[in-house]
């Protein structure tokens, strides 16, 4: 289980809107030697799951207000299927910005991402990380998911990818 802050002082988690899709692609371009195209972000919409986290700068003037720029900064895209009677999450992708990376962004996402599959009433969540990719594993060791499976050659350029898993209860 993590110990990570819902929210930081810096960053703001919220669904994501048509809005920002061209951002979310930038970010996916930016992260992925083969990238998950426009129209596949703009299916999961709806997806309680597609989050957006936005830079949020505290105001300097009364030190109470907090401006936030709405500039997206990372995303995660989740969902929840029913598997045989028991709920399912499904982290699909995260990626954050990589100006902004190793400030906790992608921590604060995960972390709001699994309290929405939990309130979707999951009680496994499963993602899949190439075996090459330490950082995003450590994030996910972190927050307590456990190789499940190796599927070979499940990325296109052959890499083998780990199957990890989760209990949410």
């Amino acid at each position: 289980m993590t110990t990570v802050p819902d929210d930081q002082d810096n960053v703001s988690i919220r669904e994501a809107e048509h809005a920002d899709l061209l951002a979310v692609v930038r970010i996916e371009k930016a992260s992925f030697s083969k990238p998950w195209p426009y129209d596949a972000f703009a299916r999961y919409l709806d997806a309680p799951g597609f989050l957006v986290a936005t830079d949020r700068t505290a105001d300097n003037g009364d030190g109470d207000t907090v401006i936030d720029t709405g500039e997206v900064i990372g995303f995660v895209v989740a969902d929840f299927v029913p598997n045989h009677g028991r709920g399912l999450g499904h982290v699909k992708d995260l990626a954050v910005h990589p100006d902004r990376r190793g400030e906790g962004v992608g921590e604060t996402l995960l972390t709001a991402a699994l309290r929405t599959l939990a309130g979707q009433s999951a009680e496994t969540v499963k993602l899949e990380v190439r075996e090459t990719n330490d950082r995003a594993r450590e994030l996910y060791e972190k927050f307590g998911f456990e190789p499940l499976r190796r599927v070979p050659r499940y990325y296109d350029d052959g890499e083998d990818a780990l199957i990890l898993v989760r209990e949410l209860s």
